[in-house]
């Protein structure tokens, strides 16, 4: 079922389920079997595969390909040309390309992957955290926690809303609309309200 817009030039197959208000730009290939949420943007030249699940408010750059085996929960931001993979030992002459052959990664809500960072499969990348262009992520990313580099490595803590959150002299820090977060150990924050 499609609702929503979408440009002349994109494909949604029979069967993808696309939410209210999203659009899906130029030469964009939407498969059968995924499902996608409501004021999503899908950019120019993105793939979303068979058993993909994207929901509410979801930004997804162009040149992107979510494979089968990703989650993206609401409000993931995908920048241009990030990368996900789906498989942990890709070969051709001996192909692992079914369904039981992918690794899940799941990004949480509000999370965000800058430009030509690429998430390896099977990590989580929790509620908030935030991936820096360019970065390779190998291993799960804490709720609210930033990092960068390759592979990447955590610099920083970051509010819902995108403020740095420095913890130097207080276990509470209160952003920018009011969000206060705590520390409660050196891996892990959580938002208070």
């Amino acid at each position: 079922m499609m609702l929503g817009w979408k440009h002349e030039s994109a494909f949604v197959d029979d069967g993808a389920q696309v939410g209210p208000g999203t659009r899906i730009w130029h030469f964009s290939h939407v498969m059968g079997g995924a499902v996608i949420g409501e004021n999503c943007s899908l950019g120019q030249n993105v793939f979303v595969a068979n058993r993909v699940i994207i929901g509410n408010g979801v930004k997804i750059q162009n040149n992107v390909s979510v494979y089968e085996g990703v989650i993206l929960e609401d409000y993931v931001f995908c920048g241009p040309s990030m990368v996900f993979t789906n498989v942990r030992t890709p070969r051709s002459e001996f192909p692992r390309n079914t369904s039981d052959d992918y690794t899940i990664t799941r990004v949480g809500r509000g999370a965000s992957i800058g430009a030509n960072a690429t998430i390896v499969c099977g990590v989580t990348l929790h509620d908030g955290a935030f991936v820096a262009a360019g970065a390779v992520v190998t291993k799960d990313v804490p709720a609210y926690a930033m990092v960068a580099g390759v592979p990447a490595r955590q610099i920083g803590w970051m509010s819902a809303c995108g403020d740095i959150l420095d913890f130097s002299t207080s276990d509470t820090v209160t952003d920018s609309v009011g969000h206060t977060y705590q520390r409660i150990s050196k891996n892990e924050v959580r938002r208070l309200s």
